[in-house]
């Protein structure tokens, strides 16, 4: 090959594509047409990548668009097949428009009645095992891997509490918000906020089928999250203090997520004495998390849990120097198998490195960032990266700013 991607570039070649720029425009007017979006892009510069020597990987969509263009997978055009990578064999219309992905609704609206069973109260404790397992697979691969399993154990869920009774009923109810909470994290950890918001629906009205105020509290942060990610301050703030409102009836744990919810909206605003203050505030309650709860286990199982939360919200007011300091403290003790968790970690890392003036240091963590991206296709780390771009803005023509914009290209562009 001479160190160039012949293959694909012979691949253009037999459909007509004559030079890069003709290629990258045709194949991103295909791309939007398939994927009814109007946003698919691949630059001129992305293809004249693929055509070198490192054209490293395309997003699942974009691999997609290129096997429906060409008629052959990225693997068969000379691209570095990453560990792990499956074919989607089956794309029907609907899967494509939907990222491959399950229908979003298909799982939690199954049409009743259902033949009558008996429900072991067994199954409860089955179900709670295998949530913990999901939450640890949730940051080794990300949400893709993860959104059909979980779904279907949600609908089998659904399907034996309308044969279930008494304890097993409401156990099963308590489970089942769990389940839904995770699926609905998971479309919006995959960018899919449409589905996040479904599911956080879903979540809310089996938690107040269960009549659990912890469950209906942790549902009102699950639907806060959903509003962060919109940048919706006084709705975050609107709903952690609906949560909050009998807080004496919560477990301390679903009190410090709502606390800690509640900071992100104040930093929403722009108030980071509030933001201080609730950080602080459900610092002192952390001691006395002592539920056995099988869900919101975050504070328990993330290092510095509630100093991600500072340094995040201090990202977001734009103090650069004091959010690369708590970055600096948290990687260190944040384990590389967290994998995903410190992908968006280091994103932040590298944005307020910047913020702080310093590109050089945002660089170096931002291409450790870009190789957890395209491993584990989180859409939340993806859209940490843009915020990078925008930070180092002032850098843009200098030697710094070109190498990142090659490094972000990789899961920026085509995506």
């Amino acid at each position: 090959m001479g160190g160039r991607n012949d293959a694909l570039r012979a691949a253009r070649l037999r459909v007509g594509w004559r030079t890069v720029e003709q290629a990258a425009a045709r194949l991103t007017e295909h791309g939007q047409q398939l994927l009814d979006d109007r946003h698919f892009t691949v630059s001129a510069r992305t293809w004249r990548r693929w055509e070198g020597e490192r054209p490293g990987w395309p997003p699942e969509e974009t691999a997609v668009v290129i096997h429906d263009a060409l008629g052959r997978w990225p693997e068969d055009l000379g691209f570095t097949t990453p560990a792990g990578w499956i074919r989607p064999e089956h794309h029907e219309e609907e899967q494509v428009k939907r990222r491959t992905f399950v229908s979003v609704t298909a799982a939690a609206l199954v049409p009743g009645p259902v033949a009558p069973q008996y429900v072991d109260p067994a199954l409860i404790d089955y179900f709670q095992q295998q949530l913990e397992g999901h939450y640890r697979a949730d940051m080794f691969l990300g949400p893709h891997d993860l959104i059909g399993t979980v779904s279907a154990q949600y609908q089998l869920i659904d399907k034996l509490l309308r044969s279930a009774k008494g304890e097993t009923r409401r156990g099963l109810l308590r489970v089942g918000a769990a389940y839904a909470a995770l699926v609905g994290w998971l479309y919006q950890d995959a960018g899919d906020m449409e589905g996040a918001a479904f599911w956080r629906g879903v979540t809310q009205e089996i938690a107040v089928r269960s009549r659990e105020p912890h469950l209906i509290g942790y549902a009102l942060v699950n639907q806060a999250q959903v509003r962060t990610d919109l940048g919706d301050g006084q709705a975050v703030v609107d709903l952690c203090e609906a949560a909050l409102e009998d807080s004496h009836r919560l477990a301390p744990k679903v009190r410090i997520m709502a606390i800690q919810q509640q900071a992100h909206g104040v930093s929403l605003i722009g108030d980071r004495k509030a933001v201080d203050q609730l950080i602080d505030q459900a610092d002192c309650l952390l001691p006395h998390v002592d539920d056995d709860l099988p869900w919101g286990n975050a504070c328990r199982r993330t290092p510095a849990y509630l100093e991600v939360q500072r340094a995040t919200c201090y990202g977001r007011l734009g103090l650069g120097q004091e959010a690369v300091s708590l970055w600096d403290q948290i990687l260190a003790v944040i384990p590389e198998t967290a994998r995903r968790d410190r992908g968006v970690y280091l994103a932040r890392h590298a944005t307020a490195a910047a913020t702080a003036g310093e590109p050089d240091q945002a660089l170096e963590y931002a291409r450790t960032a870009v190789d957890i991206a395209m491993e584990t296709g989180s859409a939340r780390m993806r859209r940490e990266l843009g915020a990078l771009q925008k930070a180092m803005q002032p850098w843009q023509d200098a030697p710094v700013g070109r190498d990142l914009r090659d490094a972000l290209a990789l899961v920026t562009e085509g995506s």
